[in-house]
């Protein structure tokens, strides 16, 4: 939140107030965080550099009652101003007297400020549009009949100084829908405004009011991504928003009602049909003015638009997830590895529709492909504990060749205890067993165990322990007698003697 405070005025421009209603905040926050990054001697290049540890350490580094500017409560002074006798100068003394030990505005900032206050007031007027400043949004009353009986939504954007308009279909009207339109929108323009002003629909809105309305984490994180900021308008004063009125009008009655024969089989057709009459809308000459849309907004609106970003915005969605003794957390029942060093500990996953990124206070701590196989696993070697990547390394191959350099029976030995068991896996232990034994009592004792164990039929790793612990490969077994062959003589008839 600090961040887009910074980000907002020194690379925005905006001012205080519409800082705190397009982050939902107060002025006085807003002018506290300024005051502090003012003091630190921070701007946006050195803001955008530091993570959130280190930009708290720069903020509050310093005494806060000495960084601290309480600001003056200008509804009260405007109504004390109606007294007789009473007079600025004299409220700001009283101002200055009340928090004394803290900063507070000079008389000048303090009458400037109220000035500012009192522009806000009620009144009626003819709002001039200044170029790129303001992108309008709404979604049109009237809809489009499909051919499967249900309606497309028509999404509408116009640019405050231009008028310039941009028009789409859409399935419904959910944040999805809203946020891909509206990039869809800037993606037209080529380039971004200062600020995005909407009606206060529920999509959008998770708390609509008058002064601080309260924006989905998905639209915060939307305008992150285009450096824009949504400033939404208040409720039930559409005069906020005319343009936006305005246009849908003009969209109702220039498109939408040139369509109202046409046969749209999906709402991919109902979006191609609004796209082809686009440029003739924008292309229609003023009534009372010179130029149309398009020659208002190539002078006015585009040199003024901020560049789009490389990468355009992805759907994302938040969910607060926490790591699991198996340093894996869930998402969409299926289980994504973070460091085993976070087990424990809460984090925020941020769904796209490719990947699943984990953030821990603000910093990326995992990146994943999504992936659909519900119950599944998806683990990076580099997360796992050093113990269990290296019994993850562990394989039948491995373990035979290992068997193979000992001696040819510790292999054979190795490769019928691995073929014990239906999944060689339940063999590991055993293998590993042997190579204990190696450690304890050498590869050549081991040899004549494992030699033995063949011999005798056994073929489990406590039997050639126990060979090893009795000493019975240390034993010299006695060689077998030759078979016994009657020597040659003259007394032996032989087969000739009997014919």
């Amino acid at each position: 939140m600090i961040k887009d405070i910074l980000r907002l005025k020194y690379q925005g421009g905006l001012s205080h107030e519409r800082i705190a209603k397009s982050l939902a905040i107060s002025k006085g926050v807003v002018s506290k965080y300024l005051s502090l990054a003012g003091a630190a001697g921070l701007d946006w290049k050195a803001t955008a550099q530091l993570d959130e540890a280190s930009l708290e350490r720069r903020l509050f580094g310093r005494n806060e009652n000495e960084t601290r500017l309480v600001e003056p409560d200008f509804a009260n002074v405007h109504i004390e101003l109606r007294r007789k006798g009473v007079t600025l100068m004299l409220l700001w003394g009283e101002y200055r007297a009340a928090n004394e030990g803290c900063r507070t505005w000079a008389y000048t900032q303090f009458c400037g400020h109220y000035k500012k206050f009192a522009q806000t007031l009620k009144r009626s007027m003819r709002q001039h549009r200044r170029a790129g400043e303001k992108l309008f949004i709404d979604y049109a009353g009237s809809t489009l009949a499909l051919t499967d009986g249900t309606r497309a939504q028509v999404f509408v954007a116009a640019m405050g100084a231009s008028s310039y308009t941009f028009a789409c279909a859409t399935a419904d009207q959910s944040m999805r829908s809203w946020l891909g339109a509206l990039a869809r929108a800037l993606t037209f323009y080529k380039g971004c405004p200062q600020l995005v002003v909407p009606d206060n629909p529920r999509s959008l809105v998770s708390q609509a009011c008058r002064y601080e309305p309260t924006l989905n984490e998905s639209v915060r994180e939307f305008a992150r991504h285009y450096a824009v900021s949504f400033l939404p308008a208040r409720p039930f004063l559409p005069k906020d928003k005319a343009t936006a009125e305005s246009s849908v009008q003009v969209v109702t009655r220039w498109i939408l009602a040139r369509l109202r024969h046409a046969v749209l089989a999906d709402v991919h057709a109902a979006d191609a049909a609004i796209s082809a009459l686009l440029a003739p809308l924008n292309d229609r000459k003023f009534q009372k003015i010179e130029g149309s849309r398009a020659s208002l907004f190539a002078s006015l609106d585009s040199p003024a638009l901020s560049p789009l970003p490389a990468q355009r915005w992805q759907w994302v969605t938040f969910k607060t997830v926490k790591a699991h003794i198996d340093y894996h957390v869930e998402v969409d029942a299926h289980r994504y590895s973070v460091p085993h060093s976070l087990v424990g500990v809460t984090l925020e996953a941020r769904v796209t529709d490719a990947l699943i990124e984990l953030l821990h206070r603000g910093q990326r701590v995992a990146c994943h492909a999504r992936s659909a196989r519900r119950g599944g696993f998806t683990t990076v070697d580099e997360h796992m504990p050093a113990a269990h990547r290296a019994h993850k390394q562990w394989t039948p191959e491995r373990l035979i060749h290992w068997g193979g350099e000992i001696g040819a029976n510790t292999g054979q030995f190795v490769t019928q205890l691995l073929l014990r068991f239906r999944h060689p896996e339940h063999g590991y232990r055993s293998c590993l067993g042997l190579l204990s034994l190696v450690k304890r009592y050498g590869p050549k004792r081991v040899e004549a165990a494992c030699t033995l164990a063949l011999e005798l039929g056994a073929g489990q790793y406590r039997n050639v322990r126990d060979i090893l612990a009795n000493g019975r490969d240390l034993i010299e077994r006695a060689q077998p007698e030759p078979e016994w062959v009657a020597p040659e003589h003259d007394n032996l008839r032989g087969a000739a003697y009997y014919h």
